[in-house]
């Protein structure tokens, strides 16, 4: 099913689905790129702390233009603000949260998540990198991984795989997937569809995911 497809657009509403995973009370990391863009869309009412694994715990939204401070950035080098009552602290000591297991959700990007829950994000091999980053320690530290991304790849292929093809960041890591067109939830026997997104329909959701998805009767259709 051919749909014209606004990448803004798109981009912003995985973000804002994505912003309802985080309840209050959360301290929650977000990956580098997209999950960046969940900080802007975070409820006012929502009490909350971001971590940033380069050492600031309280990110606050994207800064204006006059608000930009080039020594406050987050993991992926992107300007961020810091919320009153933030704190810093050496990357070490971020790193010891993150293995601490105190973190109670991240959300992460993907570029492929396997039926079982495997996730690749880190490298395309051929392709120049600077690091593996910090996403393999955060896939096991934090209690709930969420993984945001579009449904397919730039040529229309599935990302969503039985197998995943690239090198993997962590073995049955992911719990939920949520990309432009469906929610998805990783349990123990595979993939069961949650949500369809405005302009989806279930068959279309089966026809571009390459692992089975189970589908039951309590599946939200047209939710965000």
């Amino acid at each position: 099913m051919l749909k014209q497809i606004d990448k803004a657009a798109t981009r912003e509403r995985i973000a804002r689905r994505a912003e309802r995973e985080i309840k209050n009370g959360f301290y929650v990391n977000l990956g580098i790129g997209m999950p960046t863009m969940v900080a802007n869309y975070i409820q006012p009412n929502k009490e909350m702390v971001l971590q940033s694994e380069n050492g600031l715990l309280g990110i606050g939204k994207s800064p204006l233009q006059d608000e930009v401070d080039p020594d406050l950035i987050n993991a992926g080098k992107e300007t961020v603000t810091a919320a009153t009552g933030a704190s810093y602290f050496s990357n070490a000591e971020s790193f010891a949260m993150i293995r601490g297991e105190h973190l109670d959700l991240a959300i992460l990007g993907g570029m492929e998540v396997s039926e079982t829950g495997d996730l690749a994000n880190w490298m395309i091999p051929g392709k120049m990198i600077k690091g593996m980053g910090g996403a393999m320690d955060i896939v096991h530290g934090a209690k709930k991984i969420v993984v945001i991304m579009d449904h397919v790849n730039k040529h229309g292929e599935p990302k969503i795989l039985n197998q995943c093809k690239l090198p993997l960041t962590g073995k049955q890591v992911v719990d939920r997937i949520i990309t432009d067109r469906a929610v998805i939830d990783v349990k123990e026997d595979g993939l069961h569809l949650v949500e369809v997104a405005d302009g989806w329909t279930v068959e279309d959701i089966v026809a571009s995911t390459e692992a089975k998805l189970q589908i039951g009767e309590h599946v939200i259709l047209a939710s965000y």
